[in-house]
Parts: structure tokens; C-alpha cells; sequence
């Protein structure tokens, strides 16, 4: 297989480079990373040092690819199929860009910051943090559900990049932060999403995984029937 990908399926990150390589049914060889297995991490050491997945090595160009927005760029421009992630039109592509940044800053960063402040050892919690988190969170969702009135997907009337940042974080956060009924937008946003076959594939993949998600208890039940 030319395309080889370290990820674990459980990870939010790791789900926006499966949503647009399953969006172009594009072939890769899926290599989980199991951190706890000294073998396993070594190998993605090897691939990047900095140890941090997702990251795609390329065979053909013997080029390893870090960092999901990057991956999924370097995928639009070598491996190119009916989804273009990134659109020819210059402000176009800015515009993918921004909500790009935006989901990964301000929707998956906090969400993060917040599942990992669950699993600190008691009494080492940061409250601070986590109403900070949840603060940037309900900003966020403002701001989608009011840019969402106006576009069909996040960066206009076409499935891009910033969808496949999109779907796992508001899936994830939505676990911890429900949207609420005066998010309308947003949460139809999300139910488009649901309907795209490569987050539902990427979902299904997941769900063994989902014991390990410390906030399982509040996991709707659809989400576990996809």
C-alpha cells in the first residue's frame, strides 16, 4: 500500500484525515498506535518525533506527513478525487482555511482540554481551565450557529476541508457541551453531517473504542447504532 496512516480511532484528530481520505475512497493501509506498546510507539517515532498522531507516510514519495490539515492539503494536491478539500478559487480557499483553523482552535482544543482535565488524578483538577474551555466552547457555538444561517456546509454550498475539522470536533464537544434548542443552525449543521457517509464510517470504527472516552455516560445512544 503507497498511503500508510498511524492514528488511533478513538482520537477526534486522527477522524478529520479518516473523513476525507474514506470521502474519496482513497486506499490507505490504517496503522493503530498503541502509545502503551513500546513497538508500536517506536514505530511512529521513527516516522515523527514529536510522537503526535495523525501522521500519513507517503511510500511513492517517500514522504512522511504531519499535522491533519497538512495531510489533508498534501492529499488534495497528489491524490486527488470527487471531493476537492481545498478549492481552486483563492478566497474560496481562505475561507476553508479560517473555519479549518476555527474548529480545530476553538471547538477541538477546548473540548480536549476538557476530557483531559477529567482524567487527571483527583484533587489535580483545573477548574479555571475547564470554564475557560467551556466559555470558548459556547462562544464557538454562537458564532457556527450564526455563520451556519447563511451556508449549507461550513465554508459555502460544497463539503471541504473545514467539514472534516467540523464533524468530529462538534461530535466530541456536543458529547460534553450539549448545543441546546436556541442553536438551531448549528445543530442542523451537525445532522447534515451525520448523514455523511464517511463520518458514519468513521464513527462505526470508533465505537469499540468508546469505553475508553471518559465521558461514555453521556454518549446518546444513537451514537452507538450508526
Amino acid at each position: 500500500m503507497v498511503l500508510t496512516l498511524y492514528f488511533h480511532p478513538l482520537a477526534s484528530f486522527c477522524h478529520k484525515v479518516l473523513i476525507a481520505l474514506y470521502e474519496n475512497g482513497t486506499p490507505f493501509e490504517p496503522k493503530i498506535v498503541n502509545f502503551d506498546e513500546e513497538g508500536s510507539r517506536a514505530e511512529l517515532l521513527a516516522r515523527w518525533p514529536v510522537g503526535k498522531i495523525p501522521v500519513l507516510h507517503d511510500q511513492n514519495r517517500n514522504r512522511t506527513v504531519p499535522e491533519t490539515s497538512i495531510i489533508i492539503e498534501y492529499l488534495d494536491e497528489h491524490y486527488l478525487g470527487p471531493t476537492r478539500f481545498i478549492p481552486k478559487d483563492r478566497e474560496t480557499a481562505l475561507e476553508v482555511r479560517l473555519w479549518d483553523r476555527f474548529f480545530d482552535l476553538y471547538v477541538q482544543s477546548p473540548m480536549q482540554k476538557i476530557v483531559a482535565d477529567r482524567l487527571r488524578p483527583e484533587g489535580s483538577q483545573d477548574r479555571h481551565g475547564v470554564a475557560e474551555a467551556e466559555a470558548t466552547l459556547r462562544t464557538a457555538y454562537k458564532m457556527i450557529d450564526a455563520h451556519m444561517g447563511h451556508h449549507a456546509w461550513a465554508a459555502g454550498d460544497k463539503f471541504t476541508m473545514a467539514d472534516c475539522s467540523a464533524a468530529p470536533a462538534l461530535f466530541y464537544s456536543g458529547i460534553i457541551l450539549p448545543f441546546g434548542p436556541d442553536l438551531k443552525q448549528l445543530s442542523s449543521y451537525f445532522e447534515r453531517l451525520l448523514q455523511r457517509p464517511s463520518f458514519v464510517r468513521t464513527i462505526k470504527e470508533a465505537q469499540p473504542y468508546f469505553e475508553l472516552f471518559p465521558f461514555r455516560d453521556r454518549m446518546p445512544a444513537r451514537f452507538l447504532d450508526l
